[in-house]
């Protein structure tokens, strides 16, 4: 037999749902995939249409199987329109926006793009739930804890682009929002406030690179509303991306060194020969930024503070900042780049 580690949860289970024509169809189309595939990757349960039987198959645990009904049945409930929403629908997998009404078109986008996008990148599910156009329209957030707050945070971004000054009207329950609800109990939300458009500028990088860099490397929701960055995740991670960010702007002024850098865990030190470091970094670091984007790290050379370390040619100490997999990858693909930094390192 299997051990108990690889046995399944007891509740695991199937369950069918017997559906008319028009409901499965709606679950077969859909925009960015099919809809009923979006249900299964929110609700983690396997899915099955049986078109030719008029059933849904359902698999997973209880709990996953009970949010895939659900979420099958409001995708099915707003073909016909959106519909209020009944609170006992919140099982700690929802999370309320509102959106003034003349910023509605702006975050739906064309037939819904930008909210089909926003579900596709945290894995959520989005719906409008008002029928009264003329007042504030709420957005209906389905997902795990982080994929709701990066989708939230991304529609306050939109509408504080179109009215600035919105988001110091709902500050107090965007940052208090979930707190202590994830699986370690120390979820939360920071935030810091620029201090011009240029801060700004620098933290969300070309074409917002620097923005995801820093939320990939640290594990943290980055958003950047107004003139305001939110970072919300566990502790660890929200540590993470406040140092993060305080070297990204110390690099403004020089080189930086990270101290204790031997006992971090997301920290790789990577020691580069001088006549290498031109060819690892790039034109414009075009190099070392291909590298951030492909594994999600955070990378920059230190400054000299061990003066004791020498070696023929000399060299820079490269620091690769991130999850393990990430800085341990990144690290010998840096290396890899070129025949004396790998001699290097060997």
């Amino acid at each position: 037999g299997s051990s108990s580690g690889e046995r399944k949860p007891p509740d695991i289970g199937t369950e069918v749902m017997k559906l008319g024509a028009d409901d499965l169809a709606t679950l077969r189309v859909g925009t960015n995939g099919k809809s009923y595939e979006k249900v299964a990757r929110v609700s983690e349960a396997e899915i099955t249409l049986r078109e030719r039987d008029g059933l849904v198959e359902i698999k997973g645990t209880m709990l996953q199987r009970r949010r895939a009904r659900k979420y099958a049945n409001l995708v099915m409930r707003m073909r016909l329109g959106p519909h209020m929403l009944m609170e006992d629908l919140d099982e700690g997998d929802m999370t309320i926006v509102s959106v003034p009404p003349d910023v509605v078109g702006y975050v739906q986008g064309q037939g819904g793009g930008v909210l089909r996008n926003i579900e596709e990148e945290w894995n959520t599910l989005m719906f409008f739930i008002d029928t009264d156009l003329t007042r504030a329209q709420r957005v209906a957030v389905f997902g795990s804890i982080r994929g709701r707050r990066g989708s939230e945070l991304k529609v306050l971004s939109a509408i504080e682009t179109k009215m600035p000054g919105y988001m110091a009207t709902v500050h107090h329950d965007v940052i208090n929002r979930d707190r202590y609800k994830d699986e370690t109990g120390t979820w939360g939300t920071d935030y810091m406030t620029f201090r011009d458009e240029g801060e700004i500028s620098y933290a969300l990088g070309k074409q917002g690179g620097t923005r995801r860099k820093l939320e990939r490397s640290s594990g943290c929701v980055v958003q950047y509303v107004g003139m305001m960055a939110i970072c919300s995740g566990t502790k660890a991670e929200r540590v993470r991306v406040r140092e993060y960010m305080k070297w990204l702007f110390q690099q403004l002024e020089g080189p930086v060194y990270v101290n204790g850098w031997q006992g971090r865990d997301d920290c790789t030190i990577v020691d580069i020969p001088t006549d290498c470091i031109g060819y690892i970094t790039g034109n414009r670091r075009a190099a070392l930024g291909a590298m951030e984007e492909e594994w999600g790290s955070l990378m920059f050379f230190m400054s000299e503070h061990d003066e004791r370390r020498g070696g023929r040619g000399g060299g820079s100490h490269l620091s690769i900042l991130g999850e393990l997999l990430g800085v341990g990858a990144v690290a010998g693909h840096a290396v890899a780049r070129h025949p004396v930094a790998r001699h290097a390192v060997t």
